[in-house]
Parts: structure tokens; C-alpha cells; sequence
């Protein structure tokens, strides 16, 4: 099997783009501005450049620290474990642990800012950290334990591992599921504000790296270290 991404080379952000259309557009970019003291939020309707400006920042570095949150699609030859776990860990393991945090905080002031809309996600925040644990656990079981067999060349107690990271995917995919009921399929409400559109742009964008993380190691790595069996679906809907 030889299986590759449409690989899609980084885009430089507009400085002209209002800083909130850019924390709504680029899931990561709320806690670089948050660091920096950009009001994304009552005050994204100012451009990158005057915020930056306003602020003394350097344009041309935050340009660039912005332009590390779009994320590679290419993947490498599906033959070779080890560059493929290499970038399983770099994709989606160390994107996995700086997604959670900052979703998990815009999530407390959505709903503490928002607590009387009717449509607030009430217990996000909580859902949230609960997934940010139970991901972190897998993650690191895998760094210790699988990938580091597999990269060995597995053995033949190597199925039994894996059989438990599958089985704690489809855990995954129903998380998955419950938090798109949870935000409406990661719609936001007519009129809300900038913080809460990146919260949702920020959640589509980990469902949509999970969904794939999960395809990668179940229907890519992990068949090349098991007898042929059916095939086997990933728990995600695709939501």
C-alpha cells in the first residue's frame, strides 16, 4: 500500500485580516494573541498589522509563529513504521497537547460570559478536560509501549496492544460524537462572538486531526503488524 496526503503548502497570514477573523480562522492563533494581549475578541475588528503596531510586536515574527499553526498534510510512505510513527507523534500527539489547553479555557469563558444564553454549552469545559485526560493517557501509552515496539519491528505479542488502542479509538470516535451534540456539530449561535467562533473553529479542527489520527494508526500503521482481518471501522462518523 502506498498512501499519501494531498500535501498543501503553508499559507502566509494576511496582516490586513482583523485579528478576530483570524483567531475564527486559525485554530491555534487565540493563545499566541492571548500571550501577546491581542483583544481578539471586543476588539478583533482591528487588522494583524495596526494590533501589532499598537502593541510595539514585531509584525514579521508574529507572521511567522502564526504561520507554524498550519499543519502539514503530507504523509510519508506508508511501507516505513518508523518515519510514519514519527509523524503520527509530530502531526497529531504534540498537536493533540497544545489543542486541548486552550480549547478547554475558551470553553470556561464561553460559558461563564455566556451562562444565560440558551444555547451555551453547558459542561464543555468539563467534557473537554475529561477528553484532554483520557488522550493523554493513550498518547502516552502509545509513546511508551507501542510505538516503540513497533518500531523494533514488532513480536508476536504486539496484536495485544494494539487490540487495546483500537478498542480505546472507538472510545475516542464516541467522544467524538457526544461533543459535536454538544456544540451543534461545532456551529456557533447567530451573533456570537469572537471567542466563541474560535472556540468552535478550534473543536471542528481536533475532531477533523483525531478522526484522522485514528484512521492513520488503525487503517495504515497497525494492519502491517497484524494477520489480514476485516476491516475494521475507526468509531468516528466522521462528524
Amino acid at each position: 500500500m502506498n498512501a499519501r496526503l494531498e500535501t498543501t503548502a503553508p499559507e502566509t497570514v494576511n496582516p490586513e485580516l482583523a485579528i478576530g477573523q483570524i483567531a475564527v480562522q486559525l485554530p491555534g492563533a487565540t493563545a499566541v494573541f492571548r500571550r501577546l494581549k491581542l483583544d481578539f475578541c471586543c476588539g478583533g475588528q482591528i487588522s494583524l498589522r495596526q494590533a501589532a503596531n499598537d502593541k510595539g510586536l514585531n509584525l514579521p515574527a508574529l507572521l511567522e509563529e502564526l504561520g507554524t499553526l498550519q499543519r502539514p498534510r503530507t504523509l510519508p510512505e506508508a511501507q516505513d513504521p518508523a518515519a510514519l510513527i514519527d509523524h503520527i507523534l509530530a502531526r497529531y500527539h504534540e498537536v493533540h497537547r497544545a489543542q486541548l489547553p486552550e480549547l478547554i479555557r475558551m470553553a470556561r469563558r464561553v460559558e461563564a460570559v455566556h451562562r444565560e444564553h440558551p444555547q451555551v454549552p453547558r459542561g464543555l469545559a468539563d467534557f473537554l478536560d475529561g477528553m484532554e485526560q483520557e488522550l493523554l493517557s493513550h498518547m502516552m501509552k502509545e509513546e511508551q509501549v507501542l510505538f516503540p515496539m513497533l518500531k523494533a519491528g514488532g513480536n508476536a505479542f504486539v496484536v495485544q496492544p494494539i487490540g487495546m488502542m483500537r478498542h480505546e479509538h472507538t472510545d475516542h470516535g464516541e467522544a467524538l460524537e457526544r461533543l459535536a451534540a454538544l456544540t451543534d456539530n461545532a456551529t456557533p449561535p447567530e451573533g456570537a462572538c469572537n471567542t466563541w467562533r474560535a472556540l468552535y473553529a478550534g473543536i471542528a479542527q481536533l475532531s477533523e486531526d483525531l478522526i484522522s489520527h485514528i484512521h492513520l494508526e488503525n487503517n495504515v500503521l497497525f494492519p502491517q503488524f497484524e494477520t489480514p482481518q476485516p476491516a475494521q471501522g475507526c468509531g468516528c462518523s466522521g462528524h
